[in-house]
């Protein structure tokens, strides 16, 4: 599994740079950068991801479909950030879920169930008023290398 995981992250084209006592994650898989952040920064065993939108990292375009649509392309945009830092679903520990409007709560669900299904990290979900680039929902996440 660990060498899986390795391989996946050469073929991510990662670029780790040194920073201090951390290293920064990098990868063309995800949409890049709009400011002065990472897509992750590893600091130990433990890797932040930065928060993702649901950017297609493609055509740099939200895509279409509301909340739901959003939300998984938000968590495929993860996905591929932990790849770049060896990662997987599993090794995430906790979420943190901005929506811009609370009604939209059953449908984030609907796509974060599908994403981690019984391995469901621990999270904390709130409201906020407004999201770059005119998104509904942002998920950020911090891993941790298992043993």
């Amino acid at each position: 599994m660990a060498a899986a995981r390795r391989s996946a992250a050469l073929l991510a084209l990662v670029t780790l740079v040194g920073c201090g006592t951390s290293d920064v994650v990098r990868t063309q898989d995800a949409p890049l950068p709009v400011g002065p952040y990472s897509q992750a920064v590893r600091a130990g065993d433990t890797v932040y991801l930065s928060g993702q939108v649901g950017i297609d990292p493609a055509s740099g375009a939200l895509v279409p479909g509301g909340t739901a649509a959003e939300a998984a392309r938000a968590l495929a945009n993860l996905d591929a950030v932990l790849r770049a830092a060896g990662l997987g679903r599993d090794d995430v520990v906790r979420a943190e879920v901005y929506l811009v409007d609370m009604a939209d709560y059953a449908a984030l669900n609907e796509a974060y169930a599908g994403y981690f299904g019984d391995r469901a990290p621990a999270r904390t979900c709130v409201a906020v008023a407004a999201l770059p680039a005119g998104a509904r929902v942002e998920i950020a996440l911090t891993a941790r290398r298992g043993e």
